[in-house]
């Protein structure tokens, strides 16, 4: 049975999504539930006001029914947190959006223009701005709100339908995964070690901003601090207002110049930590958030977007994001499995590296791969023209890492020398610009493949912007309307394509410019997707799949017989898909209760 649903709910200035997170707002006092707007299979929707939803939600048999909502997360948590009803499948046409369309609007208002261009009937209303703040509706306001309600399911079914034929069916299996790991968590909470941890963080920043015997409002302002440099004797690093076109301060903890600043004057470190710990409490409102998320019986949601990046990659949402979270910190130890469970964490070992390789011909690349070779090593060797090995030449080994993940998409000789000064991927390493040039040269001359893959692929794009090259083919990949189409059925989208005096470019949420080094890094990257969520979704089959993390899959599992559980993990992961049958993959991973990798 097909159910297209649609809840609407209390709100005001202060109690919204807007201010609050899903798990906030359902949880808060004064939710409450208005109404429902249930469609069933093709029949008409019908409205069922606050005192009949109950009922009607409940005489529906949801072990045998798909849901289908616009931002299926959030209607899907009403109904399995609120009410304890849980369907069988998921399908979120906010998510379809994002596939169908990166970069475009996936808000029901855009996508039913986008859809439905020439039918003024079938757009969204603007009813629901009239009960704003309104707690208990009257009965004309209700009426109003109903048809709105009905508008929407109606709307959201159009647009299933229109687009069920164009989205892959493991697609739709990926959304119902991501759905159901927010709805059915399967990861808890440690709350006696968080609610700790989030002490100790706060007691940390404190002690650290008093030590600097600093005021807290020159700290916490810009211009202030800036003024506050000058006067113990310093130059305030700046930077370019990409807004405004003028200089202002460049002290924010991601800023260059601030960090060159940081490592020029280490005797002032009582002051750089107490502006990053006034300015950044980022680990301490994260573990406020995570203990705010958790459910009734410290179950943990795990709120992430389907389809966030233009290459597919998930992305964190709910003001929870757990892409980024430290490998290694106490708030990932904070993450635990159920009573008598485990963590099963496995990782596509260089996943990028190795598809960049395979897609570009390296052959003796592609082998060092498949013999698990220490290609960091190797390619270390040669810059520095003697035997590297990673126990013995830990920095040597660190600069050949940085080449070959790095220097595959065009990077220069200034960005990799800035690169690894920064010490953006692990301690700092000087090189004079000459040497720089001197390793871009050897990695572009071992790999002159990945050069042409550069070329290839940019032309490869143009081509899409003329129908009679549409259906041209390099390797898994397919020449479409402003489309790379991607093995999986869905597709690199580069929205309104057009070459320029200044090169290729396109409109996403802003006008990007794009180029061979660049193409090459969206393909990579969409293509390594495809294998990762592939293995997600082979996995599930046979296990309880409870997040991703970039190339990481994270699995709840028994403590019975755990070492063939994650060995089988692994085996599964090392499968290459069909479209790239020799493409050598291999993961490494381990268990414990905690999430502790």
């Amino acid at each position: 049975m097909l159910v297209t649903l649609d809840f609407e709910t209390y709100y005001d200035k202060n109690l919204s999504l807007t201010k609050m997170t899903t798990m906030e707002y359902v949880s808060h006092d004064l939710f409450k539930v208005w109404g429902v707007g249930i469609k069933i299979n093709h029949d008409a929707t019908e409205w069922y006001g606050e005192d009949d939803c109950e009922e009607a939600l409940r005489s529906l048999y949801w072990d045998d029914i798909t849901l289908v909502c616009h931002n299926t997360p959030f209607d899907a948590y009403i109904l399995t947190q609120y009410y304890g009803l849980i369907p069988k499948y998921y399908v979120d046409t906010a998510a379809m959006s994002r596939g169908l369309y990166p970069g475009q609007s996936a808000r029901l208002k855009d996508v039913s223009i986008r859809c439905f261009p020439d039918d003024e009937t079938m757009r969204k209303g603007e009813e629901l701005a009239n009960a704003k703040g309104v707690y208990d509706l009257d009965p004309e306001l209700e009426e109003s709100i109903a048809g709105y309600c009905i508008q929407d399911v109606d709307l959201t079914y159009a647009i299933y339908r229109q687009w069920l034929d164009k989205m892959p069916l493991n697609e739709l299996n990926l959304i119902d995964l991501t759905c159901r790991m927010f709805c059915e968590p399967k990861l808890k909470i440690d709350r006696e070690r968080l609610a700790k941890y989030h002490e100790q963080e706060f007691k940390n920043a404190e002690t650290t901003i008093a030590a600097a015997g600093v005021d807290r409002k020159v700290l916490s302002s810009n211009q202030q601090f800036a003024e506050y440099i000058y006067e113990i004797g310093l130059v305030p690093p700046t930077k370019v207002s990409l807004t405004t076109g003028k200089d202002i301060p460049a002290l924010g903890k991601n800023d260059k110049a601030f960090t060159q600043l940081q490592n020029m004057y280490p005797q002032f470190k009582h002051v750089w930590d107490a502006r990053i710990a006034t300015k950044s409490r980022l680990t301490e409102t994260r573990a406020k958030r995570f203990l705010e998320a958790a459910w009734k019986d410290d179950w943990l949601p795990v709120p992430l977007r389907y389809y966030a990046a233009h290459t597919g990659r998930f992305g964190g949402t709910d003001k929870l994001n757990m892409q980024n979270l430290p490998r290694g910190g106490e708030l990932r130890k904070c993450i635990v499995a159920p009573d008598d469970h485990l963590l099963f964490v496995a990782d596509l070992s260089n996943i990028e590296a190795r598809m960049l390789a395979w897609l570009a011909g390296e052959s003796e690349l592609v082998e060092q791969f498949r013999n698990g070779d220490d290609i960091y090593s190797n390619f270390a060797s040669k810059i520095y023209e003697r035997p590297i090995n990673k126990k013995d030449d830990p920095i040597e080994r660190f600069v050949g890492k940085t080449a070959i993940l790095g220097l595959g998409y065009g990077m220069g000789a200034q960005k990799f020398k800035d690169t690894l000064e920064a010490g953006a991927m692990g301690p700092p390493v000087h090189f004079t610009l000459e040497k720089a040039k001197q390793i871009v040269n050897t990695y572009r001359s071992t790999y002159s493949g990945i050069q042409r893959l550069w070329r290839k692929l940019e032309d490869l794009l143009k081509q899409t912007m003329h129908s009679d090259n549409w259906g041209n083919t390099y390797g898994p990949l397919t020449v479409g309307n402003n489309t790379l189409q991607l093995p999986n059925g869905l597709g690199l989208r580069y929205h309104n394509l057009r070459s320029t005096s200044q090169g290729l470019m396109y409109d996403s949420r802003k006008t990007e410019y794009t180029y061979g080094g660049r193409i090459t890094e969206n393909v990579i990257q969409a293509l390594a997707r495809i294998v990762i969520t592939d293995s997600m979704l082979r996995l599930d089959k046979t296990h309880d799949v409870a997040l991703t993390v970039h190339d990481e899959i994270i699995i709840t599992g028994t403590n019975i017989n755990p070492d063939a559980t994650m060995e089988k993990i692994i085996t599964d992961m090392c499968i290459p898909p069909p479209w790239a049958s020799d493409l050598p993959l291999d993961a490494e991973g381990g268990y414990a209760r905690e999430y502790s990798k």
